[in-house]
């Protein structure tokens, strides 16, 4: 999703909204929908709990809207924030993350499969089914990290202010997790 020119500027936004609580409507109307994703993304399926999490994710940057460091770039600030509702409402359920599809991932998928580099009989396109599965077999912290780089396409500083994690730990997560996936896609193949 790219932002048009005639598009506040996320510091324009956060400067707005600061002024006037109802400005705070046009950081929900452009993060709403993505923030949404990624959260689905991370395992939440239930509509219910994902329109909850959401909201309190929202609730929580307009609370703590004076306290956030322009230094970041706001979208990663609010994943950061969707990202811990998420995990705090796992926590409470006692739920795990589940597999989700989602139709507009085919991109994604053959980008995880060009970065892999991995090859398949008669050079078959790989299959999106064997590398959600993959992926859903991956511990958090490799599939979060794999998440945000291939279906979020953030940059490394953004998934290291995200997770708050170095961005030296980032590329040993995304590294190891690519080769992760790679071996669950191996053993997938196998079994089918």
């Amino acid at each position: 999703m790219t932002q048009n020119s005639s598009d506040p500027s996320e510091k324009d936004l956060v400067h707005a909204a600061r002024k006037d609580p109802e400005a705070f409507a046009a950081i929900v109307a452009r993060y709403d929908e993505r923030l949404r994703r990624y959260i689905v993304r991370l395992g939440l399926l239930d509509a219910d709990a994902v329109k909850d999490v959401l909201q309190e994710a929202f609730i929580k940057t307009y609370i703590h809207l004076n306290d956030y460091d322009s230094s970041l770039p706001l979208s990663a600030w609010l994943y950061r924030i969707a990202r811990n509702e998420t995990m705090s409402h796992f926590r409470k359920q006692r739920n795990r993350p589940h597999s989700v599809e989602y139709s507009e991932d085919t991109e994604q998928f053959e980008k995880i499969a060009d970065e892999l580099d991995i090859e398949h009989e008669a050079n078959a396109s790989i299959d999106q089914a064997a590398v959600r599965a993959a992926l859903n077999t991956l511990d958090l912290k490799y599939r979060e990290i794999l998440i945000l780089r291939y279906f979020e396409e953030k940059s490394y500083e953004d998934i290291a202010a995200i997770l708050l994690i170095p961005m030296g730990t980032v590329g040993v997560y995304l590294n190891r997790g690519k080769k992760l996936l790679k071996i669950a896609l191996k053993r997938y193949d196998t079994q089918n």
